[in-house]
């Protein structure tokens, strides 16, 4: 856990959050072993904003990458910084059941959880097979 509190403590120093001042960051370490930072994208155009999650899984994706073994996030404040509704279902178009969600807090590793726990019964590409 060491490793992932490392790169991703790096990713959220990278966020630019100037209206919420709320840093993310997300680090996925992919099928192949690769590792993928993101962090979140504020815009004054508040819809338009980017979570961490899905510019880690973008960079994931641009390197050629499909599949998300594990992802890391770590958030602001003492409370889980779970992955929200959007980012859970982009996580599952890249993951599978068992991937794992580790979240993490500023003084270190909090909690473990399967995208299934999260996001349970969920919809994904095997639902269009």
């Amino acid at each position: 856990m060491d490793n992932f509190f490392d790169l991703v403590k790096k990713a959220q120093a990278k966020a630019y959050a100037p209206y919420s001042n709320f840093h993310v960051g997300a680090v996925i370490l992919s099928g192949d072993g690769n590792y993928y930072s993101g962090a979140n994208m504020e815009n004054a155009a508040y819809p338009q904003g980017w979570c961490a999650e899905c510019s880690a899984i973008s960079a994931m994706v641009m390197a050629g990458e499909k599949q998300i073994k594990e992802i890391a996030v770590i958030g602001m404040g003492d409370l889980l910084c779970t992955p929200c509704g959007g980012c859970r279902q982009k996580i599952r178009e890249f993951g599978s059941n068992d991937t794992k969600i580790h979240i993490f807090s500023q003084k270190g590793f909090q909690k473990t959880f399967t995208l299934a726990e999260l996001l349970p019964e969920s919809f994904g590409p095997d639902n269009l097979k």
